[in-house]
């Protein structure tokens, strides 16, 4: 993200209607302009004099506005701008040398374009040298210190002020940058969500109905009643898949680890693959329960479409502050194991849970392959119990029995 460099813009995205919005700001300030310009109307200057004044007065304008205008966009410093700012300096440090005490007030705008244009310490110093213009210059040409001191603390609390409004408009950049950023970061978490979700919810819907079309295909052939029966699952399964995907596109999905255990021992079985779940220990938190729901549709996917498994093994544990979940086949998998895009998007789940995945061959040479995840979850606190209780005369009834069966 880059800083501001330069911020004499007022919004907009447009730099011409920038460049307007400018001018129009900067034209109030030419108000400092009164002492000199009064002079030459008033006809209190008159001669080559007056013709010298109008034209250092045009040309210090000039200089100033091109200054101010030089950079096209916010964000963005023009070649011309310290040129230009240096010429308009040298004017305001020479000008009141020449003309009098009326025209003190230049160093004013400046300090100003000195306070939005320059880094923080470079504007810092630049104020301090427009101070000692206009206390320099006002000694030599013997002003009147009330107005000198005066000035000078015009320059001062202007440079500070403006210096804030600059840091001010830097910031709101810099915000305007990170929010976009967090947007773009927001929609891509997003795509990203909705990727692994249809990839979990297709692959093991897609999968269950090509193994049903199969056995309606067998049925139907053979003459047996069973493929209308698997024709109707088919279209159940189907109707299911839709209504899935349409909720994990709004983000409604919520994946029990119940419904995926059901759902696992009617594909698995449909696969005429033996399943057998074992549970022990604690219930698992509910911030597990979809994550787990999650792993194992994505372990049983992978079971019905590339083991070729007679029996498939689930175990979920919960206990010790650790819930781990195992999904074990005893299939043959020919060639080296490869993680597809369905165990990467769980890896990425269960990583941001602070789990850990591992997916692969059976870990004792036994034909097969296993994914675990194991993911530490906080256990509940139990309440503190006091050291020692205060002595009481009433006596302290026994705790009830259980009833033993």
């Amino acid at each position: 993200m880059s800083r501001l460099r330069n911020v004499f813009t007022f919004g907009g995205p447009d730099g011409g209607v920038n460049r307007w919005r400018r001018l129009a700001g900067m034209s109030v300030g030419l108000v400092y302009l009164f002492s000199p310009v009064t002079d030459l109307l008033s006809g209190s200057v008159t001669g080559p004099k007056a013709y010298a004044e109008v034209a250092a007065l045009l040309a210090f304008v000039a200089t100033y506005v091109a200054t101010a205008l030089s950079p096209r966009s916010e964000g963005e410093r023009g070649p011309w701008t310290l040129p230009l700012l240096g010429a308009t300096a040298l004017m305001s440090a020479i000008f009141p040398l020449l003309f009098g005490g009326g025209w003190l007030a230049l160093p004013i705008y400046v300090t100003v374009v000195i306070s939005m244009a320059l880094p923080p310490r470079a504007a810092v110093a630049g104020i301090v040298v427009m101070a000692a213009v206009v206390f320099g210059d006002g000694m030599l040409i013997d002003a009147d210190e009330t107005t000198i001191w005066l000035l000078v603390l015009q320059v001062v609390t202007l440079g500070i002020l403006f210096m804030t409004v600059r840091n001010t408009r830097t910031l709101n950049t810099e915000l305007r940058e990170a929010q976009g950023e967090v947007a773009r970061l927001a929609a891509g978490e997003e795509r990203l969500r909705i990727a692994r979700d249809l990839h979990d919810l297709l692959g093991h819907s897609l999968s269950l109905i090509v193994l049903k079309s199969e056995l309606a295909g067998r049925f139907f052939e053979q003459g047996s009643a069973k493929a209308g029966d698997e024709i109707r699952d088919i279209e159940s399964v189907a109707r299911l898949a839709l209504q899935e995907v349409r909720e994990a596109v709004t983000g409604y999905r919520q994946r029990g680890l119940t419904e995926e255990l059901d759902n696992a021992r009617a594909a698995l079985s449909a696969a005429s693959v033996t399943v057998t779940v074992r549970t022990s220990g604690t219930p698992l938190p509910d911030a597990l329960d979809g994550l787990f729901g999650w792993a194992v549709r994505e372990g049983v996917t992978n079971v019905m479409r590339h083991a070729k498994a007679s029996r498939c093994d689930i175990t979920v544990t919960c206990e010790d502050g650790v819930a781990s979940l195992s999904v074990a086949d005893n299939g043959r998998n020919a060639g080296p194991y490869i993680p597809g895009s369905g165990l990467t998007g769980l890896t990425e789940r269960v990583e941001a849970a602070g789990g850990t995945v591992r997916s692969g061959p059976q870990p004792d040479s036994a034909p097969g392959f296993q994914l675990r995840i194991d993911v530490p979850y906080p256990r509940p606190t139990s309440p503190a119990v006091p050291a020692s209780s205060p002595p009481s005369s009433q006596p302290v009834p026994d705790p009830p029995q259980p009833s033993r069966p």
